[in-house]
């Protein structure tokens, strides 16, 4: 007895005096250090000189391949995305700005450290506040802060940008790449400078792993989803897979070969088709027909990425030599990450089948979207559920600490859905009608967040919207199969 006390009294000073040996319980709600992150809840840094930022239309002007590519892209477009926007005024309203700038830290890096950006709105900013990540965001990079962060790992933008230096001789500007740099680099315009950073998956991290600004608990794991998976296990990072044409991301995903240097492109396309849609009804409406052209191919190479993502089988289970399920596979077949990610209550992968016997008749239908863009009660449905400080359901990202359901696809893995058939009258065989179904929000929510959108942004003059228009939604996989009633 005396022995067993001894150790509880050891434990209990253990426990008390050495929290780092039980970070979750401990760590989670360590506010965050303002010498540090001068600009908290955002933890972007910037070494402050008198060097500048350097506009796109700037680096243009010797990389005219990269513009293009960048033109268009989610990154381009991160602050001026009205989804985006409309979150934005809806956190600011409900939460505050200083809460809100964890967002801004993200979506325009530069907006934040400068002090333009102060609120929802576009009113005001200049290009490098209004083109969200642009090429001197990612290439002023210098290193990131993942370790002095609560949870000790990349989140909420913890990289530390450095445009330049002062020197004896005046203001160098400074351009981080990956490679090392060949002579006559930069000409006489900025130095170049090679970071092994701009190769590795932590480079995107810093805003694609997201906590909650002050519990810090984890609410887009992009990055942690990638680090717990096989794709990191063979050293495919987020850029090998992101930032190439469809054929080099399809052997990337499947063989695990990195791209060559010259394969790489600065797309950063995903998943985010909608934005590449309203872009190009902005740019067809402002007869800007290669902006068109241009949000149309990147459109086209979202919607083949996520075609290519997932798979599904389809296969009957009988019992006692009678058809009693239907089971569906659903397999995560290229993303790096878990299927979806991202904010993964708001993304929505569902399956849709329908049953039909021999003569067509319909005997059993599931996951049909309703005449409101409403998914079904029974649905089976692929995201999460987030929930609020009561252990209540959530959907507000800036109130949510925590998850009540994950069924998300880890990378290269799978869900199995099962499917109770009660036709024993069926003619066989059935044909099986079986969609996975992907929208990047519910129809309700998208209302509001473009509802929501500032003032300052004309939805109907920018983008032609004269009413909330309904999300589009992709077919990822659709399969038939027929399957035998008796065994």
């Amino acid at each position: 007895m005396k022995k067993k006390i001894c150790i509880e009294t050891f434990m209990t000073a253990v426990m008390l005096s050495s929290p780092v040996l039980f970070p979750p319980i401990a760590g989670a709600m360590d506010n965050v250090d303002k010498n540090l992150f001068p600009y908290a809840p955002s933890l972007v840094n910037w070494e402050k000189n008198q060097a500048e930022f350097t506009p796109p239309e700037t680096c243009s002007e010797c990389h005219p391949q990269q513009f293009q590519e960048w033109t268009g892209s989610i990154h381009s477009l991160a602050f001026k995305d009205p989804v985006y926007q409309g979150e934005l005024n809806k956190a600011v309203k409900a939460a505050g700005h200083d809460i809100a700038r964890q967002c801004e830290g993200c979506h325009s890096p530069v907006g934040v450290v400068t002090g333009q950006v102060k609120g929802p709105g576009l009113t005001g900013l200049n290009a490098l506040a209004l083109n969200g990540v642009s090429c001197d965001i990612c290439h002023s990079v210098k290193s990131h802060m993942g370790w002095q962060t609560p949870y000790h790992q990349p989140e909420n933008g913890s990289f530390v940008m450095s445009p330049g230096k002062e020197t004896a001789d005046g203001v160098v500007l400074t351009k981080y790449g990956p490679y090392t740099p060949e002579e006559g680099c930069g000409d006489d315009f900025h130095e170049c400078v090679e970071q092994p950073l701009h190769k590795q998956a932590e480079l995107c991290a810093n805003c694609h792993q997201v906590h909650n600004y002050a519990t810090h608990t984890p609410l887009e794991s992009t990055y942690r989803e990638w680090k717990d998976g096989p794709y990191s296990v063979k050293n495919i990072t987020c850029q090998n897979c992101h930032m190439v044409d469809y054929d080099t991301f399809i052997r990337s995903a499947d063989s695990f070969i990195k791209p060559e240097r010259g394969e790489f492109r600065h797309y950063f396309n995903g998943a985010n088709f909608l934005i590449y849609y309203l872009l190009e009804q902005a740019a067809t409406k402002a007869g800007d027909e290669e902006l068109a052209a241009n949000a149309h191919s990147k459109y086209e190479l979202a919607v083949g990425r996520l075609k290519a993502a997932a798979d599904v089988e389809v296969s009957p289970v009988y019992r006692d030599n009678k058809l009693a399920e239907i089971k569906v596979r659903v397999h995560n077949k290229r993303a790096g990450h878990n299927l979806p990610t991202s904010l993964t209550n708001i993304r929505q992968i569902w399956l849709e089948m329908t049953v039909k016997d021999e003569t067509g008749k319909v005997i059993m239908t599931t996951g049909t979207v309703g005449k409101e863009g409403e998914l079904p009660a029974d649905v089976r449905l692929f995201n999460s559920d987030g929930m609020g400080d009561g252990f209540h359901f959530q959907v507000d990202p800036w109130k949510i600490i925590s998850f009540s359901r994950h069924d998300t696809i880890p990378p290269k893995g799978y869900k199995d859905v099962y499917y109770g058939v009660t036709a024993p009258n069926a003619k066989g065989p059935l044909a099986v009608e079986v969609k996975l179904r992907y929208r990047q929000a519910e129809q309700k929510i998208a209302h509001a967040l473009l509802a929501a959108v500032p003032g300052d942004i004309d939805l109907a003059a920018t983008y032609g919207l004269t009413s909330m228009p309904d999300l589009p939604i992709l077919d990822m996989v659709e399969r038939t199969v027929a399957i035998n009633t008796t065994k």
